[in-house]
Parts: structure tokens; C-alpha cells; sequence
């Protein structure tokens, strides 16, 4: 059956997580950040999405912008930067306004032009990813814009992975779901999606019980996979 619907992750997948540790580190007001911004990022992100696995486990949902803020205090405290309320505040706000991978807006219009829905499906709050999208300004090739807040668990419940057919009206092997997360893309291939993992960072598949369909360098080359 040929795809029909292509579902993306945001946060490392269309949007670059670490863009604001990096804006926040090349601006005069935050010297201290210039030597380890790299490492509060990927500390940022590993315990943003750790805090998600441990609250869905536990039944203890929260919003996404409260994880995210749990993760950054977590990172700053980690590199010796805690207590610094105004970087806090810089990079918080800087979250909202993350930058789209260049690849992109290109991609995802060409996906349009073909005729497939396309959509986020992200564990992140409605309020959070609108900002993200209107930043990057994708909204006119996106059909929609789903959050786990409506189920109230976070990823990679299957529960989450439901509002796709629910929203579209579509089988699951018609769905080309693509994350960043190679756990994320794992899971949805259980799910019985076809899947890609834009592998960024070259790291090692995850040790599961399943494994992605696809994996890529960056988004480049998902109209191909949408094409068959």
C-alpha cells in the first residue's frame, strides 16, 4: 500500500535542540556558557527525554514545558551553572523559538506538492510546538500539529501513535513516521508503521525488540521514501 501520510517527530527531528545552548553561548551577556554549551545541551536533551520515559512509567504525566525546564535545571546544576537565573531565562526562551533543521522546509514542501499529509506527532505542549513552527515558519505544509498532551502519556506509548490514524483516517502501513529518536522510530516500527530514523549523530542502533525500516543521515531524502 503506498504512503500516504508522513508523520515527523520535532524536537531533533524538524527542530535543532541544541540551537538554543548554542545562540544563548555566541551572545556577549553569557560568557560562562562559551566552554560548555555542548554539554548543557546534550545534558538538556538526555534528561528532558529520560524525565518523559520515567513519568510515563510511573503515571505521573506532566506538561512537556515542565519536563523541559526539570531537564534544564537538571543540565545546569550538572555544568557548574546553576543559580545563574538570567542564562536560565535566555534559554528558556530561546527553546521557543528553535531553528529548523535547513533541509526542512524544502522537504516537507515537496511532500505537499505530492499530495501527502504531513504532520508533527510530538511529546511536546500545543503552546510549545506552535511556537516552534510559527519560528520556522513551516505551518503552511503542515496539516497538523499533534501532542501527547491529549492523551496525557508521553511517547512511545502506543496510545500516542493512535492519533495518527484517528486524525488521518489511514492504515498504519500507509504512515512514513520519521524521528531523531532512534528509540521513537524503534517503537513505531512495533507499532506497525514504516519508519525512518534520521540518525544525525551516527550512533549505534538501540538494542529492542525491533529496529527502524530506514536510516538517514538527515530529511533530505523522505520524499524518495514517501514515493516508494
Amino acid at each position: 500500500m503506498p504512503i500516504t501520510t508522513c508523520i515527523f517527530d520535532a524536537y531533533g527531528t524538524l527542530f535543532d535542540v541544541s540551537a538554543a545552548a548554542r545562540q544563548a553561548a555566541a551572545e556577549p551577556d553569557f560568557p560562562q556558557l562559551r566552554d560548555s554549551w555542548i554539554e548543557l545541551a546534550n545534558h538538556w536533551r538526555q534528561k528532558q527525554l529520560q524525565y518523559t520515559w520515567l513519568r510515563a512509567i510511573t503515571g505521573a504525566h506532566a506538561d512537556f514545558w515542565e519536563v523541559t525546564q526539570n531537564g534544564l535545571d537538571w543540565a545546569l546544576e550538572a555544568t557548574g551553572l546553576n543559580g545563574d537565573n538570567e542564562l536560565r531565562q535566555r534559554l528558556l526562551d530561546l527553546y521557543w523559538q528553535l531553528q529548523a533543521y535547513p533541509e526542512v522546509p524544502a522537504m516537507l514542501k515537496v511532500l505537499k506538492a505530492a499530495g501527502l499529509n504531513t504532520a508533527i506527532l510530538s511529546n511536546g505542549s500545543p503552546a510549545m510546538l506552535d511556537g516552534a513552527v510559527q519560528s520556522a515558519d513551516i505551518g503552511n505544509v503542515l496539516d497538523d500539529v499533534l501532542s501527547v498532551q491529549s492523551v496525557g502519556i508521553f511517547k512511545p506509548d502506543a496510545r500516542v501513535y493512535d492519533l495518527v490514524g484517528a486524525r488521518f483516517g489511514c492504515t498504519k502501513n500507509e504512515v512514513l513516521f520519521v524521528s531523531s529518536n532512534g528509540w521513537d522510530a524503534a517503537a513505531a516500527t512495533g507499532y506497525g508503521f514504516i519508519t525512518a530514523w534520521a540518525n544525525r549523530a551516527n550512533e549505534p542502533v538501540d538494542r529492542l525488540p525491533w529496529t527502524p525500516r530506514h536510516i538517514l543521515s538527515d530529511l533530505t531524502t523522505i520524499p524518495e521514501l514517501a514515493a516508494g
